[in-house]
């Protein structure tokens, strides 16, 4: 009924993540759903805190457009793309304003939900 990984696809070399999407689908039941989060590589934060982090340093990151692109070549069908995490610990009395800025492409990370079918 639902997949979710959370900075997954990233670490999955690019030439196996078609593959690896198309596995994900055919797991679905009819009508699943699948929530993919990802670091979002326009942030320079983000990319600043990947490349501190051992594990993250040869990791090769996802666009949330790019990421879209990928469910839709396996079928899916996308319901909505956010991106969250927008204002750091430093700028913390902003965050109110999060949920509204969430459709543009400026936060930490984001999430695709999309649906089977």
């Amino acid at each position: 009924d639902l997949a979710f990984c959370n900075g997954v696809f990233h670490h999955i070399p690019k030439r196996e993540r078609e593959g690896v999407i198309r596995y994900i689908m055919n797991s679905l039941r009819p009508c699943g759903m699948f929530a993919m989060w990802e670091n979002n590589p326009w942030n320079p934060g983000t990319r600043y805190v990947m490349s501190k982090i051992p594990f993250d340093r040869d990791a090769v990151p996802l666009s949330g457009p790019g990421a879209r692109a990928l469910m839709r070549s396996a079928g899916f069908r996308i319901l909505r793309t956010d991106y969250y995490f927008i204002f750091p610990k430093s700028m913390r009395g902003l965050r109110w304003m999060e949920a509204r800025l969430t459709p543009l492409p400026i936060g930490a990370q984001y999430q695709v939900l999309c649906r089977k079918g």
